[in-house]
């Protein structure tokens, strides 16, 4: 099969897998306890508000035609509206993706750089106290509660040092003029260096939360990737030529180790966006994932199923893309 073939086969199998994820959230959402109505307008509403408020959301229709109503306005290109803002789902999640975008993005440069670099040097430094290091480092930060670790270094370095703010994305106090939402490229085209550095100070506490937890993966991946490669013929064959052990480590064996780690790092980074839940909920960052929480303790069932669909969406996309560079980088790959 030929990658444009393969491409076009993912794209044609990824519509029933979201169609089956959105008619599972759906079902799911009515059949837990809890009312949406209730949720906005409270449980002492007359009962007349809350059979009008039912009826103009459309939740006394019966729920296969709820679904099907659902599915056509998707289909559409309409998310719906919020049962608790009134405003369109699609507006919402527009707000709210820029922060997490920005988290994410901080996150995953944190967690490669500790990952590649951490990784490859345990590998080369085979049994040694950096191999060893880096083995308890990942078993320790991979059973580590990410909002537990997150709680911590607020504690630390928010309360006790007085460091870094403990939430938020910028002070209060601070004018900074929003153009693209991710408020450090804003920060830059506009030229606002205090506004950089105050959003950076926001930033460094979820990032390194988020980011240290997902570098345990990446540096057991590396490590283990690297000592398989570093005892292949061609790395054997580079040291006999007399090369320096640094060169053989990054130009060949690194190179080829990263092969198979690429992949599982785009879809690590498509993972993020959607798992980045708890992180924003703990440092109050505004992103999707602590709207997600919200929308779910008000039993918003548009702002949750579009919220899931685009999590979907933005998974499939890049996993195909992913795919593509994985085949374009290694000649080896067929599909």
């Amino acid at each position: 099969m030929s990658l444009k073939n393969y491409v076009i086969t993912r794209i044609l199998l990824a519509a029933p897998m979201i169609f089956i994820l959105l008619a599972l959230i759906f079902l799911v959402l009515r059949i837990i306890p809890g009312d949406p109505v209730l949720a906005i307008l409270g449980g002492k509403a007359p009962k007349e508000v809350i059979e009008q408020k039912r009826h103009e959301l459309g939740l006394d229709k019966p729920i296969i035609v709820q679904f099907f109503d659902y599915i056509g306005d998707l289909l559409k290109g309409d998310l719906g509206k919020s049962t608790l803002t009134g405003r369109p789902v699609w507006e919402e999640i527009k707000e709210r993706f820029p922060a997490t975008l920005e988290l994410t993005l901080f996150a995953f440069i944190v967690a490669v750089l500790i990952g590649i670099f951490w990784g490859s040097f345990a590998a080369y430094k085979r049994d040694s106290g950096v191999d060893i290091g880096a083995r308890m480092f990942s078993m320790v930060m991979y059973a580590v509660p990410v909002f537990w670790f997150g709680l911590m270094m607020q504690y630390i370095f928010g309360v006790i040092l007085r460091w870094l703010p403990v939430g938020g994305r910028l002070s209060p106090t601070m004018n900074l003029k929003v153009i693209t939402g991710i408020y450090s490229i804003d920060a830059l085209f506009t030229g606002n260096w205090e506004a950089l550095k105050d959003v950076f100070e926001h930033l460094l506490l979820p990032g390194l939360t988020l980011g240290l937890v997902i570098s345990s993966v990446f540096v057991r991946m590396v490590r283990n990737n690297t000592v398989l490669t570093l005892a292949q013929d061609f790395v054997k064959a580079a040291r006999a030529r007399g090369l320096k052990e640094r060169v053989v480590l990054f130009r060949y064996a690194l190179k080829n180790a990263l092969v198979p780690i690429f992949t599982m790092m785009g879809l690590q980074f498509a993972l993020l966006l959607g798992g980045a839940v708890l992180t924003e909920t703990t440092f109050s960052w505004p992103g999707l994932g602590s709207y997600l929480v919200m929308k779910i303790r008000y039993r918003d069932f548009p702002a949750i199923q579009g919220t899931v669909v685009f999590f979907a969406l933005i998974v499939v996309v890049i996993s195909i893309l992913v795919d593509v560079i994985n085949a374009l980088i290694d000649p080896r790959v067929r599909y």
